[in-house]
């Protein structure tokens, strides 16, 4: 069976708030400037939304310019933020920063709390609504190249394909998607986008991405506990001082409240879980009793970029175009990518449409993208950050909070030197032997919880019959080197359970064994896997979590 084709102008890769904010823009000039620019949005997810894990406190000024109106067409901003407290933990004890000694890109006056889910639901109704055709439990799955090695379009993955890599009665081959342009939008460590970085070389020119795992969970908050509007973040315990961590406690609308926490994945021992690092946080003395009386009723995790400006690769290739966290444009210090991303769509839409209204056939590179964005706040935003993580990497807890401060608060980031990241997150293990081991409390199923009931949470769902989305490029691997030399970290650092040390009788013959039916599509295997040796690809479309206001 031949793959059918679909042709349009533009063709995005994700539903996130860049490529929705793209396919927006796109039909917006359209409607202002007479020319029509046809534009396909494709999302993995079941829905629109239903993949989107953030925070989050979103910080308006990008929607503001895309759709001025908003509040006036429903838009799910709805809390405004309100007190604000910074803590420091150690083990038992915790001590408050004033908020007015951080410096400002660090406060949230002016922010709203809110689920990106729900905003991307919305984005997605506004960007039918203008004409866009929008696609959801389609996933991307190979990128299409003409004959010149241009990029002309993705294709979506076949259906009905069993884990033998046969095909099953249901089978349906993939559909060809092809434009004059296509934009990438996947987020974090997109499958698509990893490959156009190796094809193009994208990243030779800027230093080695870093990452952080972030996880969160959704609870109903006894009424007593909960001060709508209040915003909490944490530093310290319960990782140690030279690993990049912390939380946040977002009190959002209907007693609910986001709890969440990163662990930087270039922490260097081995035997570090970020789940139970997680789970541990909740049971601190000063964060406790917020979830007395109160329910735990989603859970999720995904990858997020912390490099910065210094990381950002090169955002342009023959046809093609890098948009939002697919290009790493989170701001580190602010904990927020969002608004970067979104107004990184509206840049590249504006582009994109001078270029096919001039009468651009397509396949070109798009050196106009890079320029404006280069040109808008965006780039000054993630210039004045961009020693924020890298100052952590280097000095550590309190030296990094000393440099950030100094550059941040004192010099307003404009400090005349540049750190770099010196070193991937895959890179930074050290051996077990040389690592002490971590004892991590069993789960007390009121405030902690381990993983198989988190995912149940999560919605996550993949058709079992279908070949892993999770391979390895060499099954020997996993034994002989990870856990021979790392004691098997992939079972720790997933925060779902997909990796799994199975052993014989007498404790002999250990595998490695992949429940990919677990996998949330946080892509921190992708990640730091210590010899690359996960690669992470796309599942059948609408596989994965199902996140309910998250």
């Amino acid at each position: 069976m031949e793959r059918e084709s679909m042709e349009f102008d533009v063709v995005i890769v994700g539903a996130g708030p860049a490529g929705l904010g793209a396919a927006i823009r796109l039909r917006q000039l359209s409607a202002e400037r007479g020319q029509d620019i046809s534009v396909c949005v494709l999302e993995k997810g079941s829905e629109v939304g239903a993949h989107i894990l953030s925070g989050a406190v979103f910080e308006p000024q990008a929607l503001n310019e895309l759709i001025p109106d908003w509040q006036d067409k429903g838009a799910p901003l709805n809390t405004l933020a309100g007190e604000e407290k910074f803590l420091f933990l150690t083990e038992k004890r915790g001590f408050g920063i004033p908020t007015g000694l951080l410096p400002a890109q660090m406060q949230n006056h002016g922010n709203y709390i809110i689920s990106l889910g729900n905003l991307c639901r919305w984005l997605g109704e506004q960007a039918e609504s203008l004409g866009t055709e929008v696609y959801p439990g389609f996933a991307a799955a190979e990128v299409l190249y003409d004959e010149q090695g241009h990029v002309r379009g993705v294709a979506t993955g076949d259906m009905g394909i069993g884990k033998d890599g046969a095909r099953k009665d249901s089978y349906q081959p993939g559909m060809e998607l092809h434009a004059k342009y296509t934009l990438f939008a996947e987020g974090c460590r997109g499958s698509l986008s990893k490959s156009l970085m190796t094809r193009y070389g994208l990243c030779e020119d800027s230093d080695p991405p870093t990452y952080g795992l972030g996880m969160k969970e959704l609870w109903e908050l006894d009424p007593s506990q909960h001060r709508q509007g209040r915003i909490v973040h944490t530093a310290g315990w319960p990782v140690d001082r030279k690993t990049w961590g912390g939380s946040f406690i977002y009190h959002m609308e209907g007693n609910q409240a986001s709890v969440g926490y990163v662990v930087g994945l270039d922490y260097a021992n081995p035997h570090l879980s970020p789940f139970e690092e997680f789970q541990r946080f909740k049971t601190h003395p000063k964060i406790r009793p917020m979830f007395e009386g109160g329910k735990r009723i989603a859970y999720g995790a995904r990858a997020l970029n912390e490099g910065g400006l210094q990381s950002v690769p090169k955002l342009i290739f023959p046809g093609g175009l890098l948009l939002g966290c697919a290009a790493g444009l989170l701001n580190v210090p602010k904990i927020k990518g969002s608004h970067n991303a979104l107004k990184s769509g509206m840049v590249a839409a504006e582009a994109v449409f001078d270029a096919l209204a001039g009468g651009d056939a397509g396949g070109g590179v798009l050196d106009a993208y890079p320029e404006l964005l280069r040109q808008s706040w965006v780039h000054e935003e993630l210039r004045k950050a961009r020693n924020f993580r890298p100052g952590f990497a280097r000095w550590g807890l309190f030296g990094g909070m000393i440099h950030g401060g100094l550059d941040l608060k004192l010099l307003g980031g404009r400090a005349p030197w540049t750190l770099h990241h010196s070193h991937s997150d895959h890179e930074t293990l050290k051996p077990a032997a040389e690592a002490p081991m971590i004892d991590y409390p069993r789960p007390d199923g009121k405030v902690s919880f381990d993983r198989l009931s988190s995912v149940f949470l999560s919605g996550t769902n993949h058709e079992e019959d279908q070949p892993a989305h999770l391979t390895l490029k060499d099954e020997s691997v996993p034994i002989a080197h990870n856990l021979a030399l790392y004691d098997a970290p992939e079972q720790r650092f997933c925060p779902a359970g997909v990796y799994e040390i199975v052993r014989g009788v007498d404790d002999s013959n250990p595998r490695l064994q992949i429940n990919a039916q677990n996998c949330v599509h946080c892509k921190t295997c992708d990640i730091k896997d210590p010899t690359q040796n996960i690669n992470w690809v796309t599942p059948e479309g609408g596989g994965g979590p199902n996140y309910p206001n998250m």
